[in-house]
């Protein structure tokens, strides 16, 4: 089983991926939990150049191939493998990201996007995906509340994330295993749901 989790800045994914795959170990089963971008040494050393501040001059067809070539290795090098050795694989973004931020939020041709997106994982697409939702109010409190040092892509402005949460949720209309969760609930609270809807698709 491959799960993965979206959404914007701040909204909560990587928390409820880490509780997922701690809730999967409990149960005795294999499961491993990976990161966009990242995951193997080369997908850490693009992702050192996609988030560094000092690259402000980045152009969003750069920024989507580097993701994309970051994405190619993870998914060769530990999805894949680890699918076909039976483990439950939760991964901390995907390509719902890359046609989201670079798609909507850098007005790249959604065509080759998705075209790209394809080819960088070799067709492997994620059995459940959950958005965390917030709105870019959220975003902002949070991330006051932080109080971390912007990366190169957290600097965008408000208008850019506008487009991206949009993104996301055409995304969730038109794929039947992106399911919205309310990220404004209590991290329990999403546990909890999270772990409902698994049960209550069979997945586990």
């Amino acid at each position: 089983m491959f799960i993965t989790f979206e959404g914007i800045d701040f909204c909560g994914k990587s928390t409820q991926a880490k509780l997922l795959l701690d809730y999967f170990k409990k149960l005795k089963k294999k499961a491993i939990l990976v990161r966009e971008p990242g995951g193997t040494y080369i997908s850490e050393k693009i992702r050192d150049i996609l988030l560094d501040k000092e690259n402000h001059n980045m152009k969003f067809l750069t920024e989507f191939l580097l993701f994309s070539a970051a994405r190619q290795q993870l998914v060769k090098e530990v999805i894949i493998p680890h699918l076909k050795k039976n483990f439950i694989v939760i991964c901390d973004r995907y390509y719902d990201s890359s046609t989201a931020y670079q798609g909507y939020g850098g007005n790249l041709d959604l065509k080759y996007v998705n075209m790209i997106n394809t080819i960088a994982t070799d067709g492997l697409n994620p059995d459940l995906t959950f958005l965390i939702h917030i709105d870019y109010k959220e975003n902002l409190i949070r991330k006051e509340i932080a109080n971390n040092p912007d990366d190169r892509i957290e600097q965008k402005k408000r208008t850019y994330y506008k487009k991206v949460i949009k993104g996301y949720l055409d995304i969730a209309t038109n794929e039947k295993r992106v399911i919205i969760i309310e990220g404004k609930k209590p991290i329990c609270v999403i546990q909890k749901e999270i772990i409902h809807i698994i049960k209550k698709q069979k997945k586990i």
